[in-house]
């Protein structure tokens, strides 16, 4: 073989080698690129921050936009305790509750936003339809979307008698009606456990209902203290 065929033959086999290497990359670089577009994980999965609009059904609205107001009820009922407890337990508990409950107000107020429902608005004592009504829980009729009783929620008549108290006597009234309040969050947070879809709420819900059944043995045992 003269060195001209030798030399065309080393250069054709460099070239086919080189044409091999390019190819090769070049499938596994859109295989890189274009891998992801192409992943259910991908484009399912999202960050669960709880304030994404993730998947949620009127359960979790309807839960979010009871619970916020009765929490709001909830922490005044603790503001009226740091200066009109006297006991000691009633004065820690309340601060416990405030710590708990104002975040999940900020919370739930952030995922009604991201779900496009407005958060309600007013002072939670001051809602048109929001009466004791005996024992069977107040209706909502004065909040649009909101058809369901909020239980557990205190009338004005309640609060206002609860604000005139000081002392062993308030101390007694905060005691009963947080009981009943705690109560009435329990239930709804069962609710949005058996028929919520967002898990977010849902988890929250389940934190709700352990949490608050917790507090409710602890004033129960206080209440009989005193």
């Amino acid at each position: 073989m003269s060195r001209t065929v030798l030399r065309r033959a080393l250069v054709a086999g460099v070239t086919l080698t080189a044409a091999a290497v390019l190819v090769g990359c070049g499938s596994n670089d859109h295989s890189a690129a274009g891998g992801d577009h192409g992943s259910p994980t991908a484009t399912a999965t999202g960050p669960s921050d709880g304030t994404s609009s993730a998947a949620h059904n009127a359960a979790d609205v309807m839960f979010a936009r009871m619970m916020v107001p009765h929490h709001q009820q909830a922490v005044a009922m603790t503001d009226l305790a740091a200066t009109r407890a006297a006991d000691p337990q009633v004065k820690q508990l309340a601060n416990q509750i405030r710590n708990a409950q104002a975040p999940e107000i900020a919370t739930m107020s952030g995922w009604l936003t991201a779900w496009g429902t407005p958060a309600p608005t007013g002072t939670p004592t001051a809602m048109p339809g929001m009466d004791h009504g005996g024992g069977a829980g107040p209706t909502t009729s004065g909040m649009p979307g909101m058809d369901h009783g909020m239980p557990g929620m205190m009338s004005d008549a309640d609060m206002n008698r609860l604000a005139a108290a000081s002392g062993r006597d308030f101390d007694r009234q905060f005691l009963t009606m947080m009981i009943a309040h705690h109560e009435g969050a329990v239930t709804m947070a069962r609710t949005e456990a058996a028929q919520g879809a967002n898990s977010d709420a849902k988890a929250l819900a389940e934190r709700i209902s352990i949490t608050q059944q917790t507090e409710i043995d602890t004033m129960r045992t206080i209440l009989a203290r005193i």
